[in-house]
């Protein structure tokens, strides 16, 4: 790192979605700065390095785990917490005016600890509705925390930081969409419809077999609709395997790197509702069935989604445990929204009063007027 740079530190990972809005701020810092330094702090887990590799930025892989009082698992977590620390706090302490950001999952709080046992500054970013437990727990280290929606101010009342709702940072590409270069790299039909499966980064086993189970009955709309299916890299090859009679048009794709010209080009999503999900959603103006994520104990997909469904942008379908319920129960709002036009362009439509594309740049610049 260049020694009369400034030093910013993102810390977090374990899904695209603390993941892909550091990575929107980070561009952002770099744009407005040039000579500015980025590194990630992220974690182990395979999705952290896919998504890393493709962009400029540099990131160190931390041990840390997710917090447990299991007997079994409590020493790892109080291990990898502390080498995490320990490895964290070496780097940024030989940095020139660190900056940390703690963008969420367990990988974040270590580094964050760091920063503040150092005297650095130390900003967290939220995007989901509620807090997660290591967002909780960094907060009382934060000197200000961005937040997706006014309800989470709530959750930092108890905290001494400052609490701005600046929406949530989203890639370039929702800044300027262009669907056309979906359809042409996957060789979709213009002529048609598109349905959009998607489980977000890691793909969704629950969404994937309630689609498979309704191939038949999507078939009837063969003539006008075509499917793109992202199921996941682990799960391609079986979700690929029930689509062989499938006389509807489709793509089956473990994973889709373009996502911003991709939802420009659907017609119609299905997909999950975590807090990055519902604002890419909005952003490229898709109408959407959301399929909460049912087992986080605070719900907190449920409520992101909500937040589409109260402007008229989304419906929500429950993740029931019986698999032939939950496509039955898909394929009410499926059937009822790809006859519907009206009713698709009117949602699409409402997807702007929510919309926000501006998030990245208000916090860029937020961060490069702290004095580290």
């Amino acid at each position: 790192m260049a020694t009369n740079s400034r030093n910013f530190f993102f810390a977090g990972g374990g899904t695209a979605g603390h993941i892909y809005p550091s990575i929107a701020v980070a561009e952002k810092i770099v744009a407005f700065e040039p000579m500015a330094n980025i590194h990630f702090f992220c974690s182990m887990r395979r999705i952290d390095a896919q998504i890393l590799a493709q962009s400029s930025f540099t990131y160190s892989n931390l041990p840390a785990r997710g917090f447990s009082l299991r007997p079994g698992n409590f020493f790892g977590f109080s291990s990898s917490f502390f080498k995490s620390y320990q490895t964290a706090k070496k780097i940024i302490a030989k940095a020139n005016h660190p900056i940390v950001v703690g963008v969420g999952g367990f990988v974040a709080a270590p580094v964050c600890l760091a920063a503040h046992k150092l005297k650095v500054p130390v900003v967290l970013l939220n995007v989901d509705l509620t807090p997660g437990k290591a967002n909780k727990m960094i907060a009382r280290w934060a000197d200000e925390i961005f937040a997706q929606f006014e309800e989470t101010t709530e959750y930092f009342t108890k905290t001494n930081a400052k609490v701005t709702v600046a929406g949530c940072p989203l890639r370039d590409g929702f800044e300027n969409l262009e669907p056309d270069k979906a359809v042409a790299a996957l060789g979709l039909d213009k002529d048609k419809r598109t349905l959009l499966v998607t489980g977000a980064s890691s793909g969704s086993e629950h969404i994937n077999e309630a689609i498979c189970l309704l191939l038949q009955k999507l078939n009837d709309f063969s003539n006008d609709w075509q499917i793109v299916h992202i199921t996941g890299s682990s799960n391609r090859e079986l979700v690929e395997s029930k689509y062989i009679h499938a006389k509807i048009s489709h793509r089956v794709l473990g994973y889709y790197n373009d996502m911003p010209n991709l939802l420009a080009a659907a017609n119609l999503v299905v997909g999950r509702s975590g807090a990055v999900s519902v604002a890419e959603y909005a952003a490229a103006g898709v109408p959407s069935i959301c399929i909460p994520y049912p087992y986080h104990r605070d719900k907190h997909q449920y409520l992101n989604a909500n937040k589409l469904v109260e402007a008229g942008a989304a419906v929500i379908v429950d993740d029931l445990a019986d698999a032939e319920e939950r496509a039955d129960n898909l394929w009410k709002r499926l059937l009822e929204l790809m006859k519907d036009e009206k009713r698709r362009a009117e949602m699409s439509k409402n997807c702007a009063r929510i919309a926000n594309t501006t998030a990245s740049s208000i916090i860029a610049e937020k961060l490069l007027a702290i004095r580290g």
